[in-house]
């Protein structure tokens, strides 16, 4: 017999926006009305090793993006949310021992911190990030589904319900009615967003680790649907027509050689949507490369001249779509994106080491995330559900005046959404108009 682990990731994103092209300063406003749609967020309160981890693990998920990108060659435009995939790795780790939780630990970002202090920060942000924003709703679950043939060990239950929230419920896997029940927790966890996250329930799982996040938020200024237009969008292969969203803001905006960014807030302005548009000559491929090296700016990065996020009026348009993706089309699915980052024991049969889940020790098996994104004027809703399956084994302030700029995002571009006061990252996306 073999060691057994299934991970499964769903991400959805739903998203009200309009579309950007290249930035520059020379835009005039004239008497055109500017939005001031800039303020400091109260922070959450993260200790200096769990700053350290918010940072480090926002690293992974940029890392991520760009293995992400490596391997899809489709051309087309995705969104996935490298943080339900540290949950569920988070709840491994959990009873892991060795070479298998230095991997995933240092891999996620948590440098060998240790399964206490990972489990005490995912604790943090599962209690904490929802409740930064009354006007934005975060809602984090997990959740263990059991086969009934198996147990898990009591320290595992303890610590799932403890720092996961996640209770385990037995099951029959061989009655048809387990599939509906996964599926169906997958669905209402995100309003819908993911109906399903299984296609069968494999019999001789031992369990079924799932986290979901789902996310819905105003823009903190909507864009009037009287102002969105059909217009071209350049794309790898030609150009298309989409209907692009505009309206004139006070946000943060920076511009390097490589690409702009502008800063969208929603709700109170805690949370926000950042863009990264290409200059000219420059490709998203350039850009991604560029943030997995050097991270994501802030508002106060001096890594460089002109790469700090400071207030602008911006003439801002982005495109309103939906985007579909699917890690299944992947160059070596989800399983390959993750040992091409560094978590290679955890999905050998041989020598994986987590044995503190059940008293048959598992490894992860298969992994899988779907995603969707929908962009418009009122703002954005996104869910991620990650599950997991084990097998039995034998081994700022405003001013009078701004620079001004137009940010119209009318060719490829990358977004993130993120919590300002942690800095951490929910999601990760590319929008190519395909």
């Amino acid at each position: 017999m073999k060691k057994n682990l299934l991970l499964l990731v769903a991400v959805v994103l739903t998203c009200g926006l309009q579309s950007c092209s290249s930035s520059t300063d020379e835009e005039p406003f004239g008497k055109k009305t500017v939005v001031n749609m800039l303020s400091d967020p109260e922070p959450i309160t993260l200790t200096s090793e769990q700053q350290v981890f918010a940072n480090d693990n926002n690293g992974f998920t940029l890392n991520f993006l760009k293995t992400v990108n490596e391997k899809d060659h489709s051309g087309k435009s995705f969104i996935y949310s490298p943080l339900s995939i540290t949950y569920v790795l988070g709840m491994v780790n959990d009873a892991a021992t060795g070479t298998t939780e230095k991997e995933l630990e240092q891999t996620l970002g948590f440098h060998e911190g240790g399964i206490q202090a990972v489990n005490d920060y995912c604790k943090k942000l599962i209690d904490g990030l929802p409740k930064v924003d009354s006007k934005v709703t975060l809602n984090i679950a997990n959740a263990i589904f059991l086969n009934k043939e198996y147990t898990l060990k009591e320290q595992f239950q303890k610590d799932m319900q403890t720092y996961y929230d996640a209770k385990a419920e037995a099951l029959d896997f061989k009655a048809s009615s387990t599939l509906s029940r996964i599926n169906g927790w997958c669905k209402e966890k995100t309003n819908g967003m993911i109906p399903t996250i299984l296609d069968k329930v494999e019999s001789n799982m031992v369990s079924y680790l799932l986290n979901a996040i789902y996310f819905k938020a105003d823009w903190t200024s909507k864009f009037d649907t009287k102002n969105t237009k059909t217009e071209a969008f350049t794309t790898e292969s030609g150009t298309t027509q989409l209907p692009m969203m505009q309206q004139n803001v006070l946000i943060n905006y920076l511009k390097n050689d490589t690409y702009a960014a502008v800063e969208i807030p929603y709700g109170n302005q805690f949370w926000s949507m950042e863009v990264m548009l290409p200059e000219e000559g420059k490709t998203t491929d350039d850009v991604i490369n560029l943030l997995a090296q050097r991270g994501l700016y802030t508002k106060t990065y001096t890594g460089g001249e002109g790469e700090m996020l400071t207030p602008h009026e911006v003439d801002l348009k982005l495109p309103r779509y939906e985007t579909d993706s699917d890690t299944d089309g992947l160059d070596g699915s989800l399983i390959g994106v993750l040992k091409a980052m560094g978590i290679r024991l955890a999905f050998d049969s041989d020598l994986a080491e987590i044995p503190n889940m059940s008293e048959k020790p598992v490894y992860i098996a298969m992994m899988r995330q779907k995603a969707k994104i929908k962009v418009n004027e009122e703002g954005s809703e996104a869910a991620a559900v990650t599950v997991a399956g084990m097998y039995e084994t034998t081994s700022i302030g405003v001013s009078p005046t701004y620079p001004k700029a137009t940010f119209h995002a009318n060719r490829p571009f990358v977004y993130v959404i993120r919590e300002a006061s942690s800095g951490v990252i929910l999601f990760v996306g590319k929008f190519t108009g395909e």
